[in-house]
């Protein structure tokens, strides 16, 4: 059955974590409204690519331009079934909006679905949702899903974890794991 999803990106959301579960959400019949707090319908965010070769930590390079289909202004979280949340570095500015913060409650008093990657969680701790909950993010959220009351899921780059309604993955090597239950969180 086709679901309403909300996707909430900013400039420098990781690249990735943006375009792959947009595409793949309407490849399999969703109608995904990717959103950005500020902007319009038709216009851009700047995405970035994330890798890792080796480094302590990523490393970021400029990646495409991604259209947004939907105006952040116009949208009403009431009116969607699931939320997905990209990382980068759009959760650190993201997470201190407030609007964007009421939408994300929304999805968790309601009791709907939601998915976030890597620094996603940055958000999810902001709006005080993980409290009891287990979460997967980049190691370096470690801190922020713990102070927020969360367990993190100390798991492999290429895995995901599901608590409840929640699906969470560490970064961009975990999609497949991390769409696959998050697919099954939206059927069920």
């Amino acid at each position: 059955m086709s679901k309403k999803i909300l996707m909430i990106v900013g400039d420098f959301a990781e690249d990735y974590e943006t375009m792959v579960p947009f595409q793949t959400l309407l490849a399999c019949g969703h109608t995904v409204h990717a959103v950005c707090p500020g902007k319009k319908a038709g216009q851009t965010i700047a995405t970035s690519i994330h890798d890792f070769e080796g480094d302590q930590t990523y490393t970021e390079k400029r990646g495409h331009n991604f259209a947004l289909n939907a105006t952040f202004a116009d949208i009403k979280a009431s009116d969607y079934d699931a939320l997905v949340i990209p990382g980068g570095r759009a959760p650190e500015y993201l997470r201190l909006d407030p609007e964007v913060i009421a939408a994300v409650k929304h999805f968790f008093e309601a009791d709907k679905p939601v998915a976030a990657v890597c620094h996603g969680a940055q958000i999810l701790a902001a709006a005080r949702v993980l409290e009891g909950r287990t979460c997967s993010a980049y190691p370096a959220c470690r801190p922020e899903v713990e102070l927020a009351g969360g367990t993190y899921a100390d798991i492999a780059i290429d895995a995901a974890v599901t608590d409840g309604k929640l699906v969470t993955a560490p970064a961009w090597p975990a999609h497949p794991a991390w769409l696959k239950q998050f697919m099954a969180v939206l059927s069920a």
